[in-house]
Order: structure tokens, then C-alpha cells, then sequence
């Protein structure tokens, strides 16, 4: 058995890493013209967030009920 508390923190790390990494690289892709290289690390940083999230649905999948 997993832990409810454990379980509930995962789910929540999920959504934030996924629409904060989408976010981001909106935010980035809107900057990237006036702010070279601010907007690409934006970019590549979202990407970076909401691959996390997406590693992590697959770790809560895996984990017991």
C-alpha cells in the first residue's frame, strides 16, 4: 500500500510541472523575439517541467493503490 499523503503530492507535483512547463514555454515563445535568449531558456526550461510530469504519470502509475 502506498501512502494516501505520498500519493496526493505526486498528482499535485503533476498538473503544477505540466501547466507551469506549458506556461513557461508560452511565456518564452511570446518573449523569445524581444529577449533572444531569456525566451529560449524559457523554452527549453518549460519543456524540460512538463517532460517531468509527464515521467511522474507514468511513476504514479506504477505505484500501488
Amino acid at each position: 500500500m502506498t501512502n494516501p499523503l505520498r500519493t496526493k503530492r505526486i498528482e499535485n507535483l503533476i498538473w503544477i510541472l505540466i501547466y507551469g512547463g506549458l506556461f513557461s514555454m508560452l511565456a518564452g515563445a511570446i518573449a523569445h523575439d524581444s529577449s533572444g535568449p531569456t525566451g529560449k531558456t524559457l523554452v527549453v526550461l518549460g519543456g524540460i517541467a512538463a517532460a517531468a510530469g509527464v515521467v511522474l504519470i507514468y511513476v504514479r502509475s506504477k505505484m500501488g493503490d
